[in-house]
């Protein structure tokens, strides 16, 4: 696994996002992005994709296929995104490295980019291997 991959995915999310795309025509996969809101600042959104965007980067695990927004890239380096069923939720869950703290619903985070020079350097480095 020598390519780069701004996050990395857990077989629940994979088998998760293979789910989605099973149950909707046309689909790829999901996208995965940040928007500003909610209690801490920042919101992960994730949308259906058909058509994936030229300049997202993208990820696949299983045959699964997520797309990350360029502007999310920053903010998502190295998180893992996981899927879990719990008694209060269902969803995808991030655990993130640049998350500097988190609401009490775990919906909202205060998310710190990393630095840009990290992330230029990681994608040189995958796309000389």
């Amino acid at each position: 696994m020598g390519r780069f991959q701004i996050m990395a995915m857990t077989d629940a999310a994979a088998g998760r996002v293979l789910e989605i795309v099973e149950a909707r025509d046309g689909a790829k996969g999901i996208r995965v992005g940040v928007k500003k809101g909610g209690c801490a600042g920042m919101e992960y959104t994730i949308d259906l994709v058909t058509e994936p965007k030229a300049g997202d980067d993208h990820i696949e695990h299983d045959g699964a296929h997520v797309w990350v927004a360029p502007e999310a890239a920053l903010f998502l380096l190295g998180t893992e995104m996981d899927f879990e069923k719990t008694t209060l939720r269902t969803g995808f869950t991030f655990h993130n490295p640049n998350q500097s703290s988190a609401c009490g619903c775990g919906e909202s985070v205060e998310l710190k980019p990393a630095d840009l020079k990290t992330l230029a350097e990681a994608r040189a480095s995958a796309a000389a291997g």
